[in-house]
């Protein structure tokens, strides 16, 4: 399993949107939510994959897929691969 196999559909789509160079404002407005809930989730998608930054992330994001990034996601409401393995719903 990939690192990125943990991120949930939402993590997915947030890391995708900083690959494109939006910032947390313009993220919080495509998604509908506020800059701390982007916040969030990049602080969990920053602890599930190891990184320290968004550049970090952005850079993660080029080497695993790019522009294909997001056909790689979970579909929405499914939980990440790891919660699977663990038995949850």
């Amino acid at each position: 399993m990939q690192p990125r196999d943990r991120l949930t559909p939402k993590e997915f789509t947030v890391a995708g949107l900083v690959w494109e160079g939006l910032t947390n404002r313009e993220i919080a407005r495509s998604l509908g939510t506020t800059e701390q809930v982007v916040k969030n989730y990049l602080r969990s998608t920053f602890d599930k994959l190891g990184l320290w930054s968004r550049l970090e992330l952005a850079l993660y994001v080029a080497a695993h897929g790019g522009a294909n990034w997001r056909g790689l996601a979970p579909p929405p409401g499914e939980p990440p691969a790891q919660a699977k393995l663990q038995g949850a719903p």
